[in-house]
Parts: structure tokens; C-alpha cells; sequence
């Protein structure tokens, strides 16, 4: 391992992490305030736990040379796989779905983790056959490695969790060197899936699909309700929003959820349009240097993890911000960095850290005569 120069570590992403994680705990805190039930769960508190844990370990992974993940792929996916499987029997009995380990004093989500053991087990893979990712036999190895992990987490049910990973499974596999015309065929595969699968859904996941696509305007209860107070909560911020801990919606719980899947919501209120588009440019900000590393890195493996991880910001902003503006259904992914959710945000950090580790030991810039 040689010597680390922390000339390269990028500050600028560690520090606009950090504004987006302190600005979510400040949500968090404006979200619950006069929730007597949620307040007793000392919920800010535990998030700032995790954001301190959290920066820990960037720094830490960091500092680790990532090319040791590489060799611990193996052992990683192998033990995810087993930790998902005891999970699934687990918890099952304890929640009568399996998603959480109760610790007794917090809720552990491996699936959070899965994501991140993926980028890694799939960086690897990708980079080691990068000269047969034409083949459909090496598609195919990665879409079976893949799918180890999302059936059990598809068990839990989770199926939001489910769809970031085979997200971050196509787009490091397209940056692998995909043709167009495997790009086309997986593309009218995508389209196919959802119709076959929609029979094998949860009941809830089926109902919110449905509810989406022809909603009662009349409804007073559950995701349709959620969906229309989301609505009222964004165009009653206007411009400049309500300010911070004035959101009526929010302040008078018609909100639901607004700590964390409707987070986005509430910050509109209180802080308006301007607002949400600070918050929008900070999180586009991070995933345009997390693809700047990308670019810059060592080896295949090291731009593989950072555009796996830019990716995994990118999609879970898009498809959270989606459901607030009810273009999207409802599927329980969290706001990147913002949402209350130890394990989401623990994760994600920790996918930083693996990207400053990128950005740690990336090509020296080199000027032309």
C-alpha cells in the first residue's frame, strides 16, 4: 500500500456532504416537533450519532487502499448473502417482514449495505472481464451475481431496495462498455418486467401501483392521502417558503412520514422554491464529482466504484423526489443525506468514503509542454 497524499482528497465533496447531512438532521428536527411519540425516540439524536459515525468512517475508508476491497469481494458478497438469509428467517418472526435487525436499542437495514457491497462485488467483477463485457455469458455471470442478493432482499418484501440495485447492476455494467444493441434488447426486457411481474407484488406494493396510476381524488387515508399532502405541502411554500418551523402542513402533522420519505415535501414548505433548488445543486454538485473521480481514476475499478456510487445518489434523489411530486409511486426510498434513516445514511457515507479512497490515489494531472 503506498504512501497516502491527501492533496487529492476532495474536500469540496466531503464539505457539501456535510451541509446536506446537518441541513437533513435540522429537517429531521423541524419535521417531528410536537410529536410527542416520535420526539420520545430521540430521533434527531440518533441521527447525529450516525452522521458522526458516518464521517468516521469516510475518513477511515479513505484512507484504506481500495483496491482491498477488491480482494475481499468474495467474502463480502458470501457474507452479505448469509446475513440477508438469516435476516429473511429472523426477522420475519420478529416484524413479519424481514428488513431489520433489532439491536434492542436500534434497526439495522442490511439491505442499505447491500447496496454498497454490490458497487464493490460488481466494480470488481466488471473490471476484471472488462475484455468480454460483450459477451452475453459475462452479462449473464453478472446478472446471476446480482440477482443473489436482490431475491432476498425481494423476500423481505423490498422491493424499492430490490430496484436500486439492478439500477446500479445496468449502469456499471453500460459503463463497463455495453453496445447500444444490448443497451436496446435490456431496455425492452425493462420494459417488459414490470407488467409480468406485477402478479408477484405484495399486496400493498400492487395497491400503491394502482392507487398511482387511478387515484381517488376522494381518498382520506393512506398513500393517495400522503401523495395529495405532499402536493399541498410544496405549492403552499411558494417562492420563499413558510420559514423554518412554520410549515402548517408539517408543524400540524397533515404531512405524513415527513421525516423521512416525504422529507423533501416539508423542506419545500419551509423553505420554499429557492430552497429546493439549493438542496437540488447540492446533491447534483456531489454526483458531478463523484463522476469527476470517476474520470479521474487509477484503474477501472476505482471509476467503477465511484460511478457506482454517484449512481446510487442519483437515482434514489430522482425516484425520492418523484413520489413528493407524485410522478412516481410511492416506494419508501430515502432522500440521500437528508432523510432520517440510520443505516441509509451510514451507508451512503460510507460509499463516500469509498470515492475519496478513489480520489486518494487517482492519476496525477499531467500538463503538456
Amino acid at each position: 500500500m503506498r504512501v497516502v497524499s491527501w492533496r487529492y482528497f476532495d474536500f469540496w465533496l466531503l464539505g457539501a456532504v456535510a451541509i446536506l447531512t446537518i441541513f437533513g438532521i435540522t429537517m429531521i428536527r423541524s419535521a417531528i416537533a410536537g410529536n410527542i411519540e416520535l420526539q420520545q425516540l430521540n430521533l434527531v439524536g440518533r441521527q447525529i450519532i450516525f452522521a458522526v459515525a458516518g464521517f468516521v468512517v469516510i475518513i477511515i475508508t479513505a484512507y484504506i487502499d481500495y483496491h482491498l476491497w477488491a480482494s475481499m469481494s468474495r467474502t463480502l458478497y458470501i457474507g452479505m448473502w448469509i446475513l440477508l438469509g438469516v435476516l429473511f428467517t429472523v426477522g420475519a418472526v420478529l416484524f413479519g417482514s424481514a428488513r431489520w435487525f433489532d439491536t434492542g436499542v436500534i434497526l439495522i437495514q442490511p439491505s442499505e449495505l447491500a447496496k454498497i457491497v454490490m458497487i464493490i462485488v460488481l466494480a470488481d467483477f466488471f473490471s476484471k472481464n472488462q475484455a468480454d463485457i460483450q459477451s452475453l455469458t459475462t452479462i449473464l455471470k453478472s446478472l446471476i451475481i446480482t440477482m443473489g442478493i436482490v431475491i432476498w432482499i425481494l423476500l423481505q418484501p423490498n422491493l424499492s431496495t430490490s430496484i436500486v440495485i439492478l439500477v446500479i447492476w445496468f449502469a456499471l455494467l453500460w459503463a463497463s462498455g455495453l453496445r447500444i444493441k444490448h443497451l436496446l434488447m435490456f431496455g425492452v426486457v425493462g420494459a417488459i418486467t414490470p407488467v409480468i411481474g406485477f402478479p408477484f407484488l405484495a399486496d400493498y406494493q400492487q395497491k400503491r401501483i394502482i392507487n398511482f396510476l387511478f387515484p381517488d381524488p376522494a381518498a382520506r387515508h393512506g398513500d393517495i392521502y400522503n401523495l395529495q399532502q405532499a402536493l399541498i405541502s410544496i405549492g403552499s411554500g411558494g417562492w420563499l417558503g413558510q420559514g423554518y418551523g412554520h410549515g402548517s402542513q408539517v408543524q400540524l402533522r397533515f404531512l405524513k412520514v415527513r421525516h423521512s420519505d416525504f422529507i423533501f415535501s416539508a423542506i419545500a414548505e419551509e423553505f420554499g422554491l429557492i430552497g429546493t433548488i439549493a438542496l437540488l445543486a447540492l446533491l447534483i454538485f456531489i454526483i458531478m464529482r463523484c463522476f469527476q473521480i470517476a474520470r479521474r481514476a487509477n484503474d477501472s475499478f476505482g471509476a467503477l466504484i465511484a460511478y457506482g456510487v454517484a449512481t446510487t445518489i442519483a437515482f434514489q434523489a430522482i425516484v425520492n423526489i418523484g413520489v413528493n411530486l407524485n410522478l412516481l409511486p410511492a416506494t419508501g426510498l430515502t432522500l440521500p443525506f437528508v432523510s432520517y434513516g440510520g443505516s441509509s445514511l451510514l451507508s451512503i457515507l460510507l460509499g463516500i468514503g469509498l470515492v475519496e479512497s478513489v480520489a486518494l490515489r487517482q492519476k496525477p494531472l499531467e500538463f503538456s509542454a
